[in-house]
C-alpha cells in the first residue's frame, strides 16, 4: 500500500466521520426539548457501564486467550 493511498484512505475517513457528524448535529436539532425521566437516566447508566463491562471482558478473554496459546494455529498431521 503506498503513501497515496494511504492519503485516500484517511481523507475519506475523515469525510465519513465528518458527514455522520453534520447528519446527527442536524437530527439532534430536529430533535427539540426533550427530558429524560430518572428512570431513563438508571436505564441509561446501567446500559453503559453493561456495555463497558461486556467490552473490557471480551478484551480480556481475548489478550488471555493469546497469551495461553490458545489462537496458536495446531500443525499435527492427520492420517
Amino acid at each position: 500500500m503506498g503513501v497515496t493511498s494511504t492519503w485516500v484512505a484517511v481523507v475519506i475517513a475523515l469525510a465519513v466521520v465528518i458527514a455522520v457528524a453534520i447528519v446527527i448535529g442536524v437530527f439532534w436539532n430536529r430533535l427539540g426539548a426533550s427530558e429524560i425521566s430518572p428512570v431513563g437516566w438508571l436505564a441509561l447508566g446501567f446500559g453503559t457501564v453493561a456495555t463497558l463491562a461486556l467490552g473490557c471482558g471480551l478484551m480480556a478473554l481475548m489478550f488471555i486467550s493469546n497469551r495461553r496459546g490458545y489462537d496458536d494455529y495446531d500443525h499435527h498431521d492427520q492420517d
